[in-house]
């Protein structure tokens, strides 16, 4: 287990909330037929991608778990 700072957990919880409903509507979108809100969608996933990915990491720089680096 990797200790968590309250902020990593919010980034990674409301970014999977983002990732979820994006993906979801940008489905619909593509759908429909409405290619400008599922490509904004699309940015919206790939920013929300990074986010979690840079939270988890620092988690991992910031924890004392056996998959840290301090």
């Amino acid at each position: 287990m990797v200790a968590a700072t309250p902020r990593d957990v919010i980034h990674i919880r409301l970014a999977s909330f983002v990732l979820f409903v994006a993906i979801a509507l940008g489905a619909l979108s593509l759908i429909a037929g409405a290619t400008i809100p599922a490509v904004i969608l699309g940015v919206v996933v790939v920013v929300a991608v990074v986010d979690v990915i840079l939270a988890v990491r620092r988690q991992r720089r910031l924890g004392t778990g056996p998959r840290s680096t301090g």
